[in-house]
């Protein structure tokens, strides 16, 4: 009989090409529990892209984060990336923020220290919280910015009617709760350049690059600096 019998090994994942990257997360997750795999399959530290199915789904790496007992890296472990297992290929790396005028600018380099672009995280307007812009030579900046914020007075208003929708029913549905906390949301960016959208975020765990031209390395960057 088949009862009691484990399943059969699955196959290794098998790394993909950052270049066209789509969708991706950062993390150690490499296989999540589905309905037919009950357990979670770790991986190291890096940029991660669903594949498969529900049942099979899979989180295949891309690049990988640096490791605390390298020497010699060009920025902190957290925000330096390979583009091999070994961590021998140095993809990219984002340098500690500093200081201009109030904002806070992040450069990205290649792994030959070439300047790819600059991430800036700039002050809150009150009540609303920051935003963020991308500068990539070459192109349009790219503006993100809380989803219901983005798009013309109509896309505004609508935004705007869905959240507050969004926030009684969270009154609702959190009645009665013990203390009545709940756990805070990712916050929806979307990210436009030229009135287009071309990425969007849920936080900094989960990135979607729509346009082509973005440099995948600054969506990279983004998530390993992090929304907060």
């Amino acid at each position: 009989m088949a009862f009691g019998r484990k399943p059969p090994p699955e196959p290794p994942v098998e790394p993909v090409d950052w270049v066209r990257v789509r969708q991706f997360s950062v993390g150690t997750v490499e296989r999540p529990a589905t309905a037919k795999r009950k357990r979670v399959g770790w991986g190291p530290s890096a940029v991660r892209v669903p594949k498969g199915g529900k049942d099979h789904r899979v989180l295949a790496p891309c690049a990988w984060l640096g490791d605390s007992a390298q020497h010699g890296l060009p920025s902190a472990p957290r925000l330096t990336l390979f583009a091999d297992p070994e961590r021998t290929r140095l993809l990219c790396y984002v340098e500690e923020g500093v200081d201009v005028a109030g904002e806070q600018h992040f450069a990205v380099r290649d792994g030959d220290g070439g300047h790819i672009g600059t991430l800036k995280r700039i002050p809150p307007k009150r009540p609303f919280r920051h935003t963020w812009r991308i500068e990539q030579p070459g192109h349009p900046e790219i503006t993100g910015r809380n989803e219901w914020l983005s798009g013309d007075a109509k896309e505004i208003a609508g935004h705007a009617a869905g959240r507050a929708f969004s926030l009684a029913l969270d009154a609702v549905t959190s009645f009665g709760n013990e203390g009545g906390d709940q756990p805070e949301k990712r916050r929806p960016l979307q990210w436009r350049a030229e009135d287009k959208v071309v990425m969007e975020s849920e936080g900094s765990k989960t990135v979607t690059v729509k346009a082509d031209w973005v440099d995948r390395r600054l969506a990279f960057a983004f998530a390993l600096v992090g929304d907060d």
